[in-house]
């Protein structure tokens, strides 16, 4: 009696184990009918023993998806969502010895001026005019070129104070217009129909004359491949270019093509 019932749960635990085996299996092949982009673990096999013998049989895991790294890709639409920066580039160090150059220029042209209106005397007049030859002097040029020159006139006076002072200022200007002219930050705002220039400034980055435009009223009249050394800018109202270091930092390269870095007719 007891070996019939021996053989008769043997059978049936055979049975049962067939039917798990199967089932296992088939489960298996449809988990391999994934897509490539699923990671699975491996099926550890664990002993089930029945009477004298012992079995094994694979434990499936369930998979877990894993989505597949890609690069991320910048968006080359002209209506962004949110404000992005396409150019940054900070010299503020440049520009402080700039403005330090500048302002020696200013303080040497006008001592100097100030030196021709003060120092110059017009002595012609005082004691008759062999004392207006000897103060006088010859430029030293031979032919039409040799004339007398009494640099204490009033011409003279008045006039190389005036170029003194013309020197120096120029100097400054020029100075103050290549930093206002020269591009610190690009910025396409939010929705891509305005942009605002921001120039460089001695007193530091963010800190310059910032200029917002709509799209449509700048332009590039050079691409960025053709200029060896600055971008030219256009922006309608304005006469001169804004320039563009090519040693910035171009954040969205093909958004600046169709958007900053385009043609138009301004």
């Amino acid at each position: 009696m007891e070996r019939l019932l021996l053989c008769c749960f043997s059978s049936k635990a055979s049975a049962v184990l067939h039917k798990m085996t199967s089932l296992m299996s088939t489960t298996s092949l449809r988990c391999r009918g994934l897509n490539a982009g699923t990671r699975s673990f491996a099926a550890p096999l664990i002993p089930f023993p029945v009477g004298m013998r012992s079995f094994t049989a694979p434990l499936l895991l369930l998979q877990t998806p894993h989505k597949a790294t890609q690069p991320r890709l910048l968006s080359t639409s002209t209506q962004v969502l949110k404000d992005v920066v396409l150019f940054r580039h900070d010299r503020t160090r440049f520009f402080r010895l700039l403005a330090v150059f500048c302002g020696g220029q200013l303080v040497f042209w006008s001592y100097l001026a100030y030196f021709a209106y003060t120092g110059l005397r017009d002595t012609s007049s005082a004691s008759g005019g062999q004392r207006a030859a000897a103060t006088s002097t010859t430029t030293g040029l031979a032919g039409p070129w040799s004339f007398n020159m009494n640099l204490g006139s009033s011409a003279w006076r008045y006039g190389f104070t005036a170029g003194c002072l013309a020197v120096g200022g120029l100097i400054v200007g020029l100075g103050a217009l290549f930093c206002r002219r020269s591009v610190s930050q690009v910025v396409l705002h939010r929705g891509g129909r305005t942009v605002t220039v921001v120039s460089q400034s001695p007193l530091g980055a963010g800190r310059g004359h910032s200029l917002t435009v709509p799209l449509a009223h700048v332009a590039c009249h050079a691409h960025r491949h053709e200029s060896p050394s600055f971008i030219p800018l256009r922006v309608k109202g304005h006469r001169f270019y804004f320039l563009l270091d090519k040693d910035g930092a171009l954040n969205n390269v093909k958004l600046f093509d169709v958007t900053v870095g385009a043609y138009r007719p301004v």
